[in-house]
């Protein structure tokens, strides 16, 4: 017993001591501010990764069956060692990240008094993300489609007064996804994220009558709420080459993006063509749409490439690895919405 406390003992110092290049008390360290916090967000995944094929065995070993005891076990195992791989490759783009957006503190400055308070009289809104309060857009494909509508709702976050966006998606009939955005439309006409409210849901054909049931509710978040920080999700003036920060809630959301090209129309880079339905970029891209390659170090496999016209906006998604795309089919505030073509 004794040799245990000892060993808990010890424990505890380990968890508590700072991190090597990480000063005690304020974190200053070696000044890479973004090394650091990737650094300390890697060991919380370790731990979580532990701290959950701990919970799972205490569950195993209450199961009188042998056989599904130690196969539990095996999962438990498992599962214990595909969460640290995924650390390790989150890790990997963490830091990538840090190489494209510098060591700084990421602390930007959200004063209410560069914002926008009145979102039925906005001074200056962003030609590539309008925030015009009942603006709809529908999408479709991958076997999804997808709602969007600014509401006539505001919600106040840190001082900024926000404004609300429902995005819903689809699958086979049945809601698969229910989430609310908080934008922020700044002064200078940048687009800032502030949070969402996401509800995943997921359908059971044994159910009777079939019933979409709330499964996660995972990637929500809001600025302020533990320590969770703005991005930006779209810039004023995007300019290619440029990376920036979307989501910042560490080990929750965190969504990158970066500007590729600013003047896009078909025909001028073959790589950007690739899967993109010609007939929907003709008539809504003339050299002025802007692509956006966007990521997250919670997945960093996925790659998501972005389409915006002015005007409208979001028009298409290409994910580059398996060629499956989501694009506009409908919206009610711009005559081209009416010649969209079909999927």
């Amino acid at each position: 017993m004794a040799t245990r406390i000892v060993q808990n003992i010890c424990m505890l110092v380990l968890l508590t001591m700072p991190v090597s290049g990480v000063a005690a008390n304020n974190g200053d360290g070696s000044g890479k501010y973004c090394t650091q916090t990737a650094t300390l967000v890697h060991r919380a995944c370790g731990l979580e990764a532990d701290d959950s094929y701990l919970r799972t065995v205490a569950a195993c070993i209450n199961m009188t069956n042998l056989d599904e005891r130690q196969g539990c076990m095996a999962d438990a195992k498992a599962t214990r060692m595909d969460a640290r791989q995924l650390c390790g490759a989150q890790q990997t783009a963490r830091r990538g990240i840090c190489a494209a957006v510098g060591e700084s503190r990421y602390d930007p400055d959200f004063s209410p008094p560069l914002f926008e308070s009145d979102f039925r009289n906005l001074s200056r809104t962003n030609r590539y993300m309008p925030l015009a309060i009942g603006n709809r857009w529908e999408y479709s494909g991958s076997g999804e489609l997808v709602k969007i509508e600014i509401l006539a709702r505001t919600k106040l976050i840190a001082g900024v007064q926000c404004i609300v966006q429902r995005d819903e998606v689809f699958k086979e009939g049945f809601i698969a996804e229910d989430t609310s955005d908080w934008f922020a439309q700044a002064k200078d006409g940048n687009v800032w994220y502030c949070g969402e409210e996401v509800k995943d849901y997921e359908t059971f054909g044994d159910d009777r009558p079939v019933s979409p049931e709330l499964v996660s509710i995972d990637g929500s978040f809001k600025v302020g709420r533990d320590l969770a920080k703005p991005g930006i999700i779209f810039l004023a003036n995007p300019q290619p080459g440029k990376t920036y920060r979307e989501e910042v809630a560490l080990a929750n959301a965190e969504d990158v993006s970066q500007i590729v090209a600013n003047d896009y129309g078909y025909g001028k880079q073959p790589e950007l063509d690739r899967f993109v339905p010609r007939s929907l970029v003709q008539l809504l891209c003339h050299g002025d749409c802007v692509v956006t390659e966007a990521f997250t170090a919670m997945n960093p496999a996925k790659v998501e490439r972005k389409y915006f016209t002015p005007g409208v906006g979001f028009l298409l998604q290409v994910v580059p690895a398996t060629g499956e795309t989501l694009q506009l089919t409908g919206c009610n505030f711009d005559s081209r919405c009416r010649s969209l073509p079909n999927p």
